[in-house]
């Protein structure tokens, strides 16, 4: 049965307004009753919790809704300042191909050559290269031989290269195919067989490698001016687990921990040692660190349409749209705004919430 929360929500108002006005009812039955009333209040606003009110993520809100997206009044195609992404024409394409003009088909006369016009068809090639290296062998008068050495890293009489290495593990660990569609996709379109193992053992090689550059991303983030921090829930052999996250524009450093809080941070060696900006959704033990802490916006923006949708506070509803207004400006703008319109615009917001920004 589906539940009016909002006729609920009028049904204890009225319950305690009529409790105010009882006179003949005992103080231990009234304190009861309001106890009662302020449970039902407390799980009326636990069940109304979602991922747009709340910092519920939406894989763990059953009750979220998937209706059609509003239609947006922007024109199609890519907006102001959006970076595209248009197939442009290189100066040094892998093959041309001249086209000549039959000239039995011109009017007659007498032509002279002008030069060609352009244009460029991108393709792909799909398809198996086998290096085959064969090192000289020699023998002297005693019979002994004497052989080429082979480069260091063909070991084995066939192997796979760097390249498919790199293209198994972008294809288990970025794209996240598993590894039997992995096998699929070699035997099918490059006509190469692949075993599990071996695509195991390419990743456990990425992962060897990678450590090295483990150390550099926290490196650069702790000596960054600003970070961003999060921590989302990860599933690792049916167990859960907690997969940390900490970015900037340029660097981002991933780290699964069992633990959500301080204890996984400082195992990570980020934020102990990190004194810029810190971004985060106002989760206390971020606060445990040396930092200058700023709060993130889209969870300000769903605490902002709870405080309206439930609790019916029209500030929260102009600070929600405010907030909205400035992130279109700097999206506008490419990402920034310049100090002299960033002050034209902050001149406008005591009038957008009369009062906000007052002493």
């Amino acid at each position: 049965m589906k539940i009016d929360f909002i006729d609920v929500d009028s049904a204890i108002s009225h319950a305690k307004q009529l409790l105010e006005t009882e006179r003949d009812i005992s103080p231990a039955l009234k304190s009861a009753l309001e106890v009662i009333l302020l449970l039902v209040t407390v799980l009326l606003n636990r069940v109304t919790l979602n991922s747009k009110n709340s910092s519920k993520p939406p894989a763990s809100d059953p009750n979220r809704k998937k209706g059609n997206r509003k239609k947006s009044d922007k024109p199609s195609g890519g907006q102001k300042s959006h970076v595209g992404t248009t197939l442009q024409k290189i100066d040094d394409p892998d093959e041309i191909e001249i086209i000549t003009i039959d000239r039995r088909t011109l009017p007659k006369g007498r032509y002279t050559a002008d030069g060609f016009e352009t244009r460029q068809v991108f393709d792909i090639d799909i398809s198996r290269v086998v290096t085959e290296y064969q090192a000289q062998r020699l023998i002297n008068g005693k019979g002994q031989c004497f052989i080429a050495p082979f480069p260091d890293e063909v070991t084995k009489a066939a192997q796979y290269g760097n390249g498919i290495k790199a293209h198994v593990v972008y294809l288990s660990q970025y794209q996240l195919l598993p590894y039997n569609r992995i096998q699929e996709y070699f035997a099918d379109q490059l006509g190469m067989p692949i075993s599990e193992g071996s695509i195991y053992n390419f990743n456990e090689l990425a992962y060897e490698k990678l450590a090295g550059f483990e150390t550099i991303s926290k490196e650069h983030l702790v000596e960054s001016a600003c970070i961003h921090a999060d921590e989302t829930g990860i599933n690792i052999n049916g167990k859960r687990h907690w997969l940390h996250g900490a970015s900037n524009v340029q660097w981002t450093h991933f780290f699964p921990h069992a633990k959500r809080g301080t204890e996984a941070m400082n195992d990570i060696g980020i934020l102990p040692h990190f004194h810029g900006i810190l971004c985060h959704d106002h989760w206390k033990p971020y606060y445990k660190y040396d930092c200058t802490h700023s709060l993130c916006n889209a969870h300000h923006l769903r605490e902002l349409t709870r405080a309206w949708e439930q609790d019916k506070q029209e500030w929260a509803l102009e600070m929600k749209r405010l907030l909205e207004k400035m992130n279109d400006a700097v999206n506008e703008a490419g990402g920034m705004l310049l100090h002299k319109e960033a002050e034209n615009r902050r001149a406008m917001l005591p009038h957008e919430i009369p009062g906000l920004l007052s002493p």
